[in-house]
């Protein structure tokens, strides 16, 4: 019983996702937002990723073994600079 108890807790855990939005300055048409959406959807563990033409704004939803830093890293290799505004867990 205990086990089972336990695996149910580590699958809860390991189940478990992150939400973060990302101010990208500098997008400007529609294939700037495909072109940081497809970098970002490249990192494994990546769940689904948006962006918002008008706002410059980019969410993610992911695993916990990808990184803020990672995500930053792969909108930096479409010439574009991220911030990231906000961080949660989302169920």
């Amino acid at each position: 019983m205990r086990i089972l108890i336990l695996f149910f807790i580590f699958f809860s855990f390991a189940m478990s996702s992150q939400i973060s939005v990302f101010k990208v300055e500098g997008m400007h048409c529609p294939l700037c937002t495909t072109a940081v959406k497809q970098a970002i959807s490249k990192l494994e563990g990546v769940e689904k990723v948006s962006a918002r033409l008008n706002t410059k704004e980019v969410t993610v939803i992911y695993s916990q073994k990808v990184k803020i830093e990672d995500i930053l890293e792969a909108i930096k290799t479409t010439s574009y600079q991220g911030v990231e505004v906000s961080t949660k867990s989302h169920e």
